[in-house]
């Protein structure tokens, strides 16, 4: 059986959504960017990919129509490279890596471009397409499907007895953690710099300017 590893990591800083310095990146820029930061990285040519797979939880917008494939051609890869997108909400990410080291092992793919990409800013909006959000053919069998998150995490919190006090220490450690390893620079090797434009709002123009 083939040996799956991995050759070349990369990552945009991470911004907050709405106010955050990608508020008006959209996720094939960002995807795009990593894409060929990885592959450079690696000394890799773009036409080697057998495969560019990017994890997604809200396809639509920019970020729909297979954001695999948009995130290669954002990188700037060969029209003849296919990607393709995956969805498995919280875990897409995790999946599509996965995936690749899966399609290695079974000798059906030789190097595979693996990650995810989400812009809230840009799909969790007023513009969010909501129309016939929720089948009645699957409430009618779990009427918790499209339970949101926050909703599990009370279930989960009632069932199993975690406190609002460990949530919050273990949400501030997790804090800390990473805060420290910032400083630390762990996070130096894999960061990709990324210039862009953001979208501000002008309290005293009363309007929305990009910088």
């Amino acid at each position: 059986m083939n040996e799956a590893v991995i050759v070349s990591v990369a990552r945009t800083p991470i911004g907050k959504a709405y106010r955050g310095v990608f508020n008006d990146t959209e996720a094939p820029a960002l995807g795009g960017h990593v894409v060929r930061a990885a592959l450079e990285r690696a000394q890799l040519d773009g036409a080697e990919i057998d495969d560019v797979l990017m994890g997604c939880a809200a396809q639509q917008g920019t970020q729909g129509y297979n954001i695999g494939r948009l995130s290669a051609a954002a990188a700037g890869l060969p029209s003849s490279v296919p990607g393709m997108a995956m969805d498995r909400m919280c875990s897409s990410g995790l999946m599509t890596i996965a995936s690749a080291a899966q399609g290695i092992l079974c000798g059906d793919a030789k190097i595979v471009v693996a990650g995810g990409v989400e812009s809230i800013t840009l799909t969790q909006n007023k513009y969010k397409n909501s129309y016939r959000s929720r089948s009645e053919a699957v409430l009618a069998h779990q009427p918790a499907a499209y339970m949101a998150m926050i909703e599990t995490a009370e279930v989960v919190s009632r069932r199993y007895g975690i406190t609002r006090e460990a949530q919050d220490e273990y949400a501030l450690t997790s804090q800390q953690r990473t805060a420290d390893a910032q400083a630390a620079g762990r996070f130096d090797d894999e960061i990709v710099p990324l210039d862009v434009q953001r979208a501000l709002f002008d309290k005293e123009a009363g309007c929305v300017e990009t910088r």
